[in-house]
């Protein structure tokens, strides 16, 4: 691998939020240390086909998970494959709908919940299902528990390409919506929670990649076409040159874009121009 790269997806902030709301991560773009660019979600704005779209750069239209009740293993080049394809290693700490589109579906708890795994394509897989997730219980793991699997990956296994992903935050903007003091506390903590992790990731050489899987509303609504559902903030921590600042990026960009950085042939199903050098 030419680079390691650990991308972050913090489901459910709208643009807005991510740059009044975040402190640390806008302080390492004041600095320098990072970059910062709006992206797109694709159509329909729901988690589902987002969270596939980032790994195999095609549109929900051609993956063909078209909402969060159509689920299966999807039969095409991600990110997941082509790394594991190249002799990386690859790690997952996310919802278990990554694991039935990218390793097996249907998720069995038992088996799939924790697994390692030589021949890939996830060599490490550690997964919540969120079950019972409600109005008044959201059933989401603590988010530090979370960076802190992810780290154990890193450490233990070596892994060379990892993707943690936390609902935590679409989950509060389903319950208060994105205008309202719960959600700026709740944005508060997951930036503090996520400054406590980010120095060590990139002190052992990875580049980290921070977004969104789509934006959400004051109501808490999500999956249609308009800006607050469909635009959030990526940042980047690392040495690839990107475009100018005011660039808008698209969703179907980040696959192809995670491959080039880490050196790696991005395979013919992803179109999308990749926004780093």
């Amino acid at each position: 691998m030419e680079n390691k790269l650990l991308l972050i997806v913090v489901d459910g902030v709208p643009w807005r939020n991510w740059c009044r709301l975040f402190g640390n991560l806008e302080g390492w773009v004041q600095s320098g240390d990072a970059r910062r660019w709006k992206m797109t979600a694709s159509l329909p704005s729901v988690s589902g086909p987002c969270y596939a779209s980032i790994h195999t750069g095609v549109n929900p239209q051609t993956h063909g998970i078209l909402s969060n009740d159509v689920r299966f293993r999807i039969d095409m080049p991600d990110i997941f494959s082509e790394v594991a394809s190249s002799s990386g290693k690859t790690g997952a700490v996310t919802h278990s709908f990554w694991s039935e589109f990218f390793n097996r579906a249907p998720f069995d708890p038992v088996r799939d919940i924790e697994y390692d795994e030589p021949k890939g394509p996830i060599h490490h897989g550690r997964f919540h299902t969120m079950t019972g997730y409600g109005h008044i219980n959201q059933m989401t793991p603590s988010d530090v528990d979370l960076f802190a699997t992810l780290t154990m990956l890193t450490k233990k296994h070596k892994i060379d390409y990892g993707i943690l992903h936390t609902s935590t935050l679409d989950c509060m903007g389903h319950r208060f919506g994105h205008q309202c003091t719960e959600m700026d506390h709740a944005c508060y903590v997951m930036d503090g929670m996520l400054a406590a992790f980010l120095p060590t990731w990139l002190e052992d050489g990875y580049e980290v990649i921070v977004t969104a899987d789509h934006g959400q509303t004051d109501r808490g609504h999500h999956g249609g076409h308009e800006d607050l559902q469909q635009d959030f903030a990526l940042y980047y921590f690392g040495s690839g040159k990107g475009p100018k600042q005011d660039t808008a990026l698209d969703q179907l960009q980040l696959a192809p874009t995670i491959l080039k950085r880490m050196g790696i042939k991005i395979p013919n199903s992803m179109k999308a121009k990749p926004f780093l050098s």
